[in-house]
């Protein structure tokens, strides 16, 4: 283990976020620099227990004793090493993952758990800044071709798995960058995108070779696609906005969040000078309390908005843990995420009743009222409490309360392949499809999840049909389907 009494001599540290009244006038990423002998004090906080429950909080099984220890010895080479060895892109779960591994930690059961998502940052930012992060390239090519359709997290972690197995894979993107929703969801101020163009420089030098402006079903025929592959793994997210059909709903300055935060980010990349939706000067409100709804809080306060109000149905969750979710289980506490600190006001136990709006057809104020969560057969529901109406002025609503499944039509309709009953894509304990040579991971296929599990089930799928081409694999498969292990073909 690291210091064996570091959990004792040392308090968890993490990085500081920049004055907000400074960074909300630029879109950089929102913390400071961490100092490495910083990093080393906090990788030496671990305990290296008997049981790391960690490991269990972390969908992609994360060593993370291991490189704490190789951490705290500055023994960085090995540190990127073992981290890699379960996660393809430590950078982007660093910076975007809510560490349900640190809600597990032990040491978090008396004290502050250890700052793991800090050190895993920190780990793959200094192996790139080594160039420590190089091509790694199979020991044979199989002549196997693969094609993934969509290029998020789950699709990347497939993508290059599958490359290293030796198998021609093509990762066809329906945007015009790669990326998915790490590309044109996540706003700059939360990644940047030069970290990511850093690892798509690695799988393309891997041999992964990725075509955008291609959605197979709508540009692209799907059995061609089918037809000119071995096999077609569907990592297409979860795409599909839940709306809110509330009276009203069609005046002008009502968005969905995916309709506003892709163009701030394309103004980033330079495409256009000024965006399209743009919260400046206006009163915004942001219906959902989640991180989408964060991401377009933080966008507004860089926008210039005059006034931002983010709605919440749940009521305020607790301060700490409440005994529905002990430890190691991920708590369902009140957060302060970095666009919180920068302003706006948060209300809870809210709900939308219409939409009103002006003579010309714009929005003009929300109607809302309060409500009580009551609990009717074992089903938490929503009750109005009379007399709580209120109007909320505003002329611009972000819709920020998350999706339903993958888009049916494309792909889905005309390969024919089955959903269950959540609307996702449903496949079998191997990841297949109804189509047999059709496998699906990620959001697709559980709905609307963590990256974490993502890049979990892009390498579980990646197992799965090096497997099914090859008959066996040495593929890592961190997850099974209802507890069944993936099975070899």
């Amino acid at each position: 283990m690291a210091d064996p009494k570091g959990f004792l001599k040392y308090s968890r540290t993490t990085p500081t976020r920049r004055p907000a009244e400074l960074r909300i006038h630029d879109w950089k990423e929102v913390y400071n620099p961490f100092p490495e002998e910083s990093l080393v004090t906090q990788a030496a906080r671990c305990m290296d227990c008997g049981i790391p429950f960690c490991h269990r909080g972390c969908p992609l099984g994360n060593l993370i004793p291991e490189w704490n220890d190789f951490a705290y010895r500055s023994n960085w080479r090995e540190a990127i090493d073992r981290l890699h060895a379960t996660n393809n892109f430590p950078e982007f779960t660093g910076r975007l993952c809510p560490a349900p591994c640190e809600t597990a930690c032990v040491l978090g059961i008396t004290a502050d758990p250890v700052a793991i998502k800090t050190v895993e940052q920190y780990l793959a930012d200094k192996a790139f800044d080594e160039g420590w992060i190089t091509a790694v390239h199979p020991r044979i090519k199989t002549g196997k071709k693969v094609a993934v359709a969509g290029s998020g997290p789950a699709g990347l972690a497939a993508a290059q798995q599958l490359s290293r197995a030796g198998h021609e894979v093509t990762v066809y993107e329906r945007a015009d960058r790669i990326g998915g929703l790490l590309r044109y969801g996540i706003p700059e101020f939360k990644m940047e995108k030069a970290v990511l163009e850093r690892r798509l420089d690695q799988m393309r030098a891997e041999g992964t070779v990725f075509i955008t402006g291609a959605e197979i079903g709508k540009n692209i025929d799907s059995q061609k696609v089918l037809d000119a592959h071995d096999a077609v793994v569907l990592t297409v997210g979860s795409t599909m906005a839940r709306d809110l059909p509330a009276p009203g709903r069609e005046l002008k300055g009502i968005y969905q969040a995916l309709e506003y935060l892709p163009i701030s980010n394309r103004v980033q990349e330079g495409d256009f000078a000024t965006p399209s939706i743009s919260a400046e000067g206006k009163k915004v409100v942001i219906i959902g309390g989640g991180d989408t709804g964060a991401d377009c809080l933080g966008t507004a306060h860089r926008q210039g908005a005059e006034t931002v109000t983010q709605l919440e149905i749940l009521p305020k969750p607790p301060e700490s843990r409440d005994p529905t979710t002990p430890w190691p289980t991920w708590p369902l506490i009140y957060r302060v995420s970095s666009a919180h600190e920068e302003g706006g006001i948060r209300e809870f136990s809210i709900n939308t009743e219409r939409f009103v709006g002006n003579a010309d057809g714009t929005l003009r104020a929300i109607l809302v009222h309060k409500v009580e969560t009551v609990v009717e057969d074992g089903r938490p529901t929503f009750k109005k409490v009379e007399g709580s109406d209120f109007e909320i002025e505003c002329d611009m609503v972000f819709l920020a309360m998350g999706f339903v499944g993958p888009e049916r039509d494309g792909i889905l309709s005309q390969l024919n392949i089955e959903t269950d009953a959540r609307g996702n894509i449903a496949t079998d304990a191997n990841w297949v499809t109804s189509n047999p040579k059709v496998f699906a991971a990620g959001d697709a296929r559980r709905g609307q999840s963590l990256i974490v599990w993502a890049i979990a089930e892009g390498r579980s799928v990646a197992n799965a049909v090096d497997c099914y081409l090859m008959g066996s694999s040495d593929l890592p498969s961190p997850l099974t389907i209802n507890d069944r292990p993936i099975a070899v073909f």
